[in-house]
């Protein structure tokens, strides 16, 4: 008691030799080796003193903080009991003007988060976007690593809407990224209105940001500042006239050293403020960031005077970030690289809230390559950034998640090609085999990804994703696929069970225009469906209608369909071996695939299709007899 007696009086000793008015709290101290109070009673100093010495601290209200339980706990009675000379208030009392209405503390929030019962080595991640316009590539790409890294690590993977910008805010935009990630098939462990450390919005957690901010006024390290939009300009134009960093900082910091009474009396006279961080850092001194994708890094000290609270009461990106990794037990936090250069900030704010950092990995954006040159991919430009081309494309969900993951890391691809039967997150994800400079988009390598995925589908699981996008996109077609369901899958798998199954599917958008001769009701609207058709010289009408009366059965196997169209060729002059037919062409007609892509080109307009025979088989005789009436017609017209 004497020893602490003793030392208060020195720093009571100090303060009255120093005519400059001003509070410094002990963190100050122990960084700038100098610490001074307003006017101090000196029987107070004791009551105090005995109440601290008194006092235990409580062991959540501590968790993971960088300084001292002690230190923290003498600041806070320092804060909240010295009565300053002059001034008509305490150091509480203000922060409750200057943020009233807070309705905890914030070691009530220490002691409501409790930490996380996870096993040793398990992520707690986040997915953070923000619902101020759809959700892009970029913000899909992250939601997957982080739900990818939390499964393999038996950990949690939750959903944070950062709505803090409320200008910037779209309308249903919460809605809209919650169906996105569900539309998706992106789930998350922890979600709005689902978990235990929620609010999962930050709207909603306005009293856990006040109650901190409050913390930080008490212990001298954010105060009020009144600047005006004009004045920060001046400020601004007066660093660029003096080639000075930009920002508010030091001398350019003008509301840091204003006294209570100065604020208060601002604030009565309705001056809008907001609530600034004082800064403790030195920028020519150094702090070092060790990225789990990018190594050690190297960064000034942040010496700015952020913005911790706006002026409607919400708190700023940064310091939401700060109070929100930490009590919803953050560990990893894996971000853009535009971020890298806020590190500073963030590493600051985690300091003097006493919080432990999690471990950060910024990555670098995916590219897209235009001729020679590398750009950003840009919502603007690039269609391929917007989630909704792949939905209104019908590009298959896992089929994106494929590619993505073939973005994330350099080995997932050669992995996936001996794994197929494997889900994604059974690969081991590394930040190390992540993309330093970014990974290059390619459109024509998803549509290979999407062709192969669609290919091994089974027929009617096909089906029913067809059904749900021309539901959407399409209803002419959801139409005729639902009326004809059975028919339809019969369709989807032709050349589906084999060896190398067809590919001609990009995506769901694709299979209308690859199997619509299918379906009479669009084959007979279609007038012009043989305009583009090369009349050969061998397109007999006979050959069709001998075809169709004499060899046509629906029962026969697709070996004994095929030998009936070589009798067919002969009897026209049709050699039955190809081979055959290069080695005398003059000899004959044509051969026996000239006679398939007669019929083909008959009964469907195409020159190309998938085989024939199940064509032909799922058409029926009717239908085929129909269309040979069709052409017919049409080769009488164009002959």
């Amino acid at each position: 008691m004497l020893v602490a007696t003793a030392y208060i009086t020195l720093l009571w000793y100090r303060h009255e030799s120093n005519t400059d008015s001003k509070i410094v709290t002990l963190y100050e101290y122990s960084n700038k080796g100098y610490l001074y109070f307003f006017y101090l009673k000196y029987l107070h100093f004791i009551y105090v003193m005995i109440q601290f010495l008194c006092c235990l601290p409580s062991s959540q209200a501590v968790r993971h903080r960088t300084l001292t339980p002690t230190l923290h706990r003498f600041e806070s009675y320092l804060g909240s009991h010295f009565i300053i000379e002059g001034e008509k208030m305490n150091i509480k009392e203000y922060a409750n003007y200057l943020i009233p209405n807070v309705k905890h503390e914030y070691d009530y929030y220490l002691d409501l988060y409790k930490k996380r019962n996870l096993k040793e080595g398990a992520y707690v991640l986040r997915s953070a976007p923000s619902p101020t316009g759809k959700v892009h590539i970029g913000s899909l790409m992250n939601a997957l690593i982080n739900t990818w890294f939390a499964k393999q690590t038996s950990g949690i993977c939750y959903l944070r809407i950062e709505d803090t910008d409320q200008k910037r805010l779209i309308e249903d935009g919460i809605n809209g990224i919650i169906n996105d990630f569900n539309d998706l098939d992106i789930h998350f462990d922890e979600y709005p209105n689902h978990g235990e450390y929620g609010p999962y919005i930050q709207s909603e957690r306005r009293d856990i940001y006040a109650s901190f901010a409050k913390k930080l006024i008490m212990e001298g390290l954010a105060y009020p500042c009144f600047c005006s939009s004009c004045e920060l300009d001046s400020i601004r134009k007066e660093q660029i006239d003096k080639k000075d960093r930009i920002g508010y900082y030091g001398k350019y910091a003008k509301c840091r050293d204003l006294t209570m009474d100065e604020a208060i009396a601002r604030i009565n006279n309705n001056e809008p403020y907001i609530i600034r961080l004082k800064s403790l850092g030195d920028f020519n001194k150094k702090i070092v960031l060790n990225d789990l994708i990018k190594g050690q890094i190297e960064m000034p000290e942040n010496d700015i005077d952020v913005v911790i609270i706006k002026s409607d009461g919400l708190p700023t990106y940064h310091f939401a970030h700060a109070v929100d990794d930490f009590l919803m037990g953050t560990t990893h936090v894996i971000r853009g690289d535009e971020w890298l250069s806020s590190y500073p900030i963030h590493y600051e704010l985690f300091k003097v809230l006493g919080f432990k950092q999690p471990k950060y990995a910024h990555m670098a954006p995916i590219n897209i390559k235009e001729e020679d040159t590398v750009r950003k991919i840009s919502k603007r430009k690039d269609p391929w950034a917007r989630i909704s081309y792949y939905d209104e494309m019908g590009i298959p969900t896992e089929a994106l998640k494929l590619y993505i993951a073939t973005l994330t890391n350099s080995n997932f691809e050669d992995w996936y090609n001996t794994n197929q039967d494997k889900d994604i997150s059974d690969f081991t994800f590394s930040f190390k085999k992540m993309s330093l400079n970014g990974p290059i988009f390619d459109p024509l390598k998803l549509s290979n990804i999407a062709k192969t995925y669609i290919s091994r589908l089974k027929a009617d699981k096909l089906y029913e994703y067809l059904v749900n996008y021309t539901k959407k996109y399409d209803l002419e077609f959801y139409q005729l696929i639902t009326k004809y369901k059975d028919y339809t899958i019969d369709i989807l798998n032709i050349e589906r069970n084999i060896k190398k199954p067809r590919k001609d599917f990009t995506n769901y958008q694709d299979i209308r225009k690859h199997i619509w001769y299918m379906y009479n009701e669009l084959f007979n609207l279609n007038e012009d469906k043989y305009d583009d058709v090369e009349i050969k010289s061998y397109y007999n009408k006979d050959i069709l209608l001998d075809y169709i009366n004499n060899y046509y059965d629906v029962n026969d196997d697709k070996d004994v369909w095929y030998e009936k169209i070589k009798e067919l060729g002969i009897k026209y002059n049709f050699c039955p071996s190809v081979k055959e037919y290069k080695e005398n062409p003059s000899n004959y007609s044509g051969h026996v695939g000239d006679v398939c892509e007669l019929i083909r080109v008959c009964v469907t307009s195409l020159t190309m299709t998938p085989d024939l025979y199940e064509i032909l088989r799922l058409l029926g005789k009717e239908n085929i007899n129909k269309r040979i009436n069709l052409f017919n017609e049409y080769l009488d017209k164009k002959l």
